[in-house]
Parts: structure tokens; sequence; C-alpha cells
């Protein structure tokens, strides 16, 4: 069997006529007609059966071309590959938490490595599909935290899945407020004086578990509370509504601007952030310089 004949079958499949393909493939009908019939006898199956209105697949030919297609097609990628000059595009992909300085590591790595061809992906998404994106290697990192309170759950689905975490930096909590909101002068703020401003917070979908919550304290009690699925939502409405969120304090004025501003929370509270991955399989070349990036990002930001 050679790749030959399996393009033979692809195109008397695609034109139902043995004479059409023939004519397609610049060979005599005769010629296509002994390489099917040779290939038929090699593996003791009919793939085409003839009739008066011409060619048609019989039910191991249609399975038979279903393979032959998969065949071919991955023939093809061989010859871009290493027949062409041209570069194969690269591969990434990475998957946070709602955090500013991921997308500045991501604009970053694109910046130095980025050539003509890429497929990258950035999602900031949901913390428990942030896990499942890495386990099921649709993203290479994971970005998110652990803190006291749901290091115990979050630990466990990272060992079940074979992912690690690593560190990248332990924060004290912060809140986010508009520039022009009345607590924005102040050195630090505490939880009593949040208390008449609204509360926003990343919604997590079906695991809106408390240990899944991407803000600290999740557990406390709020008299405003406004869920949000992405991060453009929230900053509008810590400007339109006087609104707080609870974060790291780091937070990119190149990307986001001076209309938000952190302001250091007075709570015994820590959130240690991190990247996760596979635990038994190296980072990829741009795996590796979006972590170096995550790490410049951190120290420019927060210090």
């Amino acid at each position: 069997m050679t790749l030959q004949q399996l393009k033979y079958v692809i195109e008397v499949a695609t034109r139902g006529s043995m004479n059409e393909a023939a004519k397609r493939l610049f060979i005599s009908q005769p010629s296509l007609s002994n390489a099917i019939k040779d290939l038929e006898e090699e593996l003791q199956i009919t793939i085409f059966e003839r009739t008066n209105k011409g060619i048609v697949l019989t039910k191991d030919g249609a399975e038979f071309l279903s393979y032959a297609r998969q065949v071919v097609e991955q023939a093809a990628l061989l010859e871009s590959r290493y027949l062409n000059v041209k570069p194969a595009p690269q591969h990434f992909s990475v998957s946070a938490q709602h955090y500013a300085f991921a997308v500045s590591a991501f604009v970053e790595l694109v910046n130095q490595y980025g050539h003509d061809e890429y497929e990258l992906a950035l999602r900031e998404t949901k913390t428990y599909e942030v896990i499942e994106d890495v386990k099921h290697m649709y993203s290479e990192i994971g970005i998110l935290y652990l803190n006291e309170f749901n290091a115990k759950v979050i630990n466990r689905l990272l060992d079940d899945a074979g992912l690690q975490f690593t560190s990248l930096f332990v924060a004290r909590p912060h809140i986010f407020i508009s520039a022009r909101n009345p607590l924005a002068k102040q050195p630090v703020v505490t939880i009593d004086q949040l208390d008449d401003y609204p509360f926003l917070c990343f919604d997590q979908g079906e695991f809106n578990s408390f240990h899944f919550s991407e803000e600290i304290l999740s557990t406390l009690s709020h008299k405003k509370l406004i869920r949000v699925n992405d991060r453009a939502t929230l900053f509008n409405l810590l400007i339109g509504l006087n609104g707080y969120t609870i974060s790291t304090g780091v937070l990119s004025a190149d990307l986001n601007g001076r209309d938000i501003i952190p302001v250091p929370l007075d709570c015994d509270e820590s959130i240690n952030v991190g990247w996760i991955s596979h635990r038994n399989m190296p980072l990829s070349k741009l795996g590796t310089a979006y972590v170096e990036a995550l790490k410049e990002s951190v120290a420019k930001d927060y210090g």
C-alpha cells in the first residue's frame, strides 16, 4: 500500500468516476483502475462497486476512505513542516484567573517571540476551568492563587490531575477601587469601612464554591454584591458604582491606566499567586519565556 494509492482512492471517491479521476490525476484510466484493484486485493476488501451509474463506495470502502484521508492529511503536514522553508506557526496557550500582570506578560511574550505566524491563546477564566485546561493540555500553564482557606481543596485537585503549583509571589491583600473613590486617599482600609460600598467578584458558574473564589475572605457576607464575568466589566463598575474588589495589589498602569488604584486592606491574610503545569513535563520554550515575563511583570508593577 502506497501513499499514492491512498490519493487515488480519495480522488475517485470525490469524483464518483474512474475516468474523471484519471483526468484529474493525469494518468490513464486503465492505470488508475489497476492501481485500485491491486490495493483491494492487498487489503482483501472491495473499496468501490462498479455500477452502470458509476463508482460508489462500499461500506468497507467508506471506512477505509476515512483512514486514508487522515493519513494523506498527516503526510501533507509533514511535507509542509520539513520540505518547505516557511517556518511552522508557534503554539502556546495559558489559562488564568483575572490578573492584569498575566496579560502584561502575554503582551511581552508576543513582542519578543512572535514571528510572522503564531497561534497563541490567553484565557481569562474561572478557577476550576484553569485547572481543567491545564489538566487536559488545552493550556500549558495556568495561573491562580492559594491561601490558607482554599489550599487543601485546590491542592487535592492538582494532585489528582498530576499538576504542580509553583509560587510566583506572595502578596498582602489590597482592594482595587476607582481613583475617585472616597477611600482612595486612605493609606489602608478596614473591612468595616467597605461595608456601604458594592463588592464586585468574579462569577465561578457551577463551581461557585467559596474555595474557588478569586477573592479572599470569600465567606464574608456583603450588603451589596455584584458578580461579573470579565475584568473589563469589573473595572467599569469599580469606576461607575464606586465599588471595590479584593486582589493582590499588582496592577499594570501601562495597560489599565490610572483610573483604578490598589489600596492595602487591613487583614492578616496572604495571597500566594503562582502557575500550574504538568508535574513531569518540562515547559516549552514559549512556556519558559512566559514564566520569565510573568516575573518581570510582577517585579515592575509590585516590586
